[in-house]
């Protein structure tokens, strides 16, 4: 058979379902190869939309979601989108063309260096250079992207090697046991936590991933001790739980950096730097931390760990909540979780304000408690780049885990309208819904054919201000209140989802989301609703917060 016949063999063998891409000249083997499979190929219009779709494919089935591109300006296209999955750790696998291997050492047509380019962004990148090699590696591809922490690897197949006869055998993958806790170290984690005076959990990206978010939330009923989130690491804790002390993330001035100031020790479970600086709610370096991950602590002055906890995130927790019960057993709780209901009581309230206003452009705070109102506990959103972002992240609060999606390692602009493709083929009994600003959407639009084609039954909600509202927040922030001309025009809505095919409305008054969201996932296919935003609401919050002042 030929080498492009076992490469399918190979992804067959991984179980995979389906790619996302856009082919070339240069993997037209692996495309004909694929059509004898059962592999679904789900053609799109861009390289980087095809990037999106396969990192929340794998963000939410944990298994590699795997995208495709030619050569040259295919797999550069694809660049953004991989970054965004490498850093915000979901397990990807990308498959590139390449020009035949007698050409690459020299210059020839689109010909560059694409593993190259990959390294910085990928755990692992690699050209296939003989056909008796693609077994072990597709094997080593899958195996390194799903890997904890999870990412993206890079595969290349050079033209002339894909049509090359081979006789090797696929590779099937077998079960690896993470690593368990080292039990000294679990032993010194319980013993700072028994002696803290006012311990406190920020639940990272980590958090949200197989079965940590069971053992988390065991962990902070055991010991009353409250949970803080990351944007990525929302539902880790219910909302509803009296554990919860809600999302951390806005680079300021916020009711949870009260919680930060009185705690002496920080139990950080799966959180990753690149999601919020530890300068942000460590600046004076007094914190104690335990670190709970699967890899080492990453070295940051404001970022002082006691005592590191390198392990499978769900055992590393299972151990210290049983070491709590042998050796605190008859004390637990060891803390009261009624010394935080008025600050919990605080951020409640500070959410709902707003939340009732019918002054129309709609201000977040409305759209968002219109939203929550309509999406169920195990409904998917998911946020793109940009001023609602912010809003998303802190007042749109989640029951369970992976059912708020924010790209926030990366913080890629265009992630979550083709992203919500990628979900509703790995969650198509759940609805899905992606927030993004108009700006950020426009930058993807033309996947809409995409999922119009494939009739992905997908909500999309834009949030309509011309211009591009967070740098304007940002840079008003920075310059007493001056910024740059950021203003742009925007196309008619509801004609732009005529054109696409699918049912659109323009929000035109408040009070409409609820029922025009009910409508839009009542659809065949994709659905669009425009929704004037106030923005105004951005300084008036930066204001208001930088004035909190006190304690718990």
């Amino acid at each position: 058979m030929k080498a492009s016949d076992l490469f399918v063999k190979c992804l067959e063998a991984e179980g995979v379902a389906r790619i996302f891409g856009v082919p070339g000249e240069e993997n037209a083997d692996l495309m004909i190869s694929l059509m004898n499979s059962d592999i679904d190929f789900v053609l799109c219009r861009h390289e980087q939309a095809a990037a999106f779709m396969a990192d929340v494919y794998g963000r939410l089935t944990g298994k590699a979601g795997v995208c495709l591109s030619t050569l040259g300006p295919g797999a550069t296209n694809l660049v953004t989108g991989l970054a965004d999955a490498n850093m915000d750790r979901s397990p990807v696998v990308a498959i590139i063309g390449q020009g035949s291997t007698r050409r690459l050492h020299k210059e020839s047509h689109q010909n560059m260096d694409a593993i190259g380019m990959m390294r910085p962004i990928s755990k692992w990148a690699q050209t296939i250079y003989t056909a008796e090699s693609v077994p072990e590696i597709v094997r080593k591809a899958f195996k390194i992207a799903e890997a904890e922490k999870p990412g993206v690897t890079v595969i290349e197949l050079p033209e002339d090697i894909a049509k090359r006869d081979v006789t090797e055998p696929p590779m099937h993958p077998t079960a690896t046991r993470r690593p368990a806790a080292d039990h000294k170290a679990v032993k010194a984690a319980v013993e700072l936590i028994a002696n803290a005076r006012t311990p406190i959990i920020l639940a990272g990206n980590g958090a949200v991933r197989k079965r940590a978010s069971t053992q988390l939330r065991r962990l902070a009923s055991k010991t009353s001790i409250p949970v803080v989130n990351t944007f990525m690491g929302k539902g880790a804790v219910a909302m509803s739980d009296p554990h919860c002390l809600f999302t951390m993330g806005l680079q300021g001035q916020d009711h949870v950096n009260k919680a930060f100031a009185e705690a002496d020790v920080v139990i950080t479970v799966g959180y990753d730097l690149v999601e919020y600086a530890p300068s942000f709610w460590n600046a004076d370096r007094r914190h104690k931390i335990v670190h709970i991950d699967f890899l080492p602590a990453e070295i940051d002055q404001c970022y002082p760990v006691a005592v590191d906890v390198v392990a499978d995130l769900a055992d590393a927790l299972w151990q210290i909540n049983e070491e709590l019960n042998a050796r605190h057993g008859s004390l637990l709780p060891l803390f009261d979780i009624g010394q935080w209901a008025g600050l919990r009581q605080t951020i409640i309230d500070d959410l709902a304000m707003e939340a009732e206003d019918d002054s129309f452009p709609m201000k977040p705070q409305r759209i968002l408690n219109d939203v929550r109102k309509v999406m169920g506990p195990s409904d998917i959103l998911l946020s793109d780049v940009g001023a609602h972002k912010m809003w998303v992240a802190r007042y749109f609060q989640c029951e369970e885990p992976n059912t708020c999606l924010i790209s926030n390692g990366f913080c890629t602009m265009g992630f979550a309208m083709p992203g919500s493709i990628g979900a509703t083929f790995a969650e198509p009994d759940r609805r899905v819904l992606s927030i993004n600003g108009d700006a950020g959407f426009l930058m993807n639009v033309q996947d809409l054919e995409t999922a119009a084609r494939i009739k992905a039954k997908i909500v999309i909600m834009v949030w309509l201000d011309g211009e591009y509202g967070l740098i304007k927040w940002k840079q008003q922030n920075h310059f007493d209140g001056k910024h740059s001309d950021l203003k742009f025009n925007n196309p008619d809505f509801d004609h732009l989802a005529k054109a696409f095919g699918i049912w659109g409305r323009v929000i035109d008054g408040p009070g409409q989301i609820e029922a025009a969201l009910t409508e839009a996932f009542a659809q065949d296919g994709p659905a669009l609703i425009a929704v004037p935003v106030d923005y105004g609401e951005n300084t008036k919050m930066t204001k208001r917060l930088g004035e909190i002042e006190g304690t718990i």
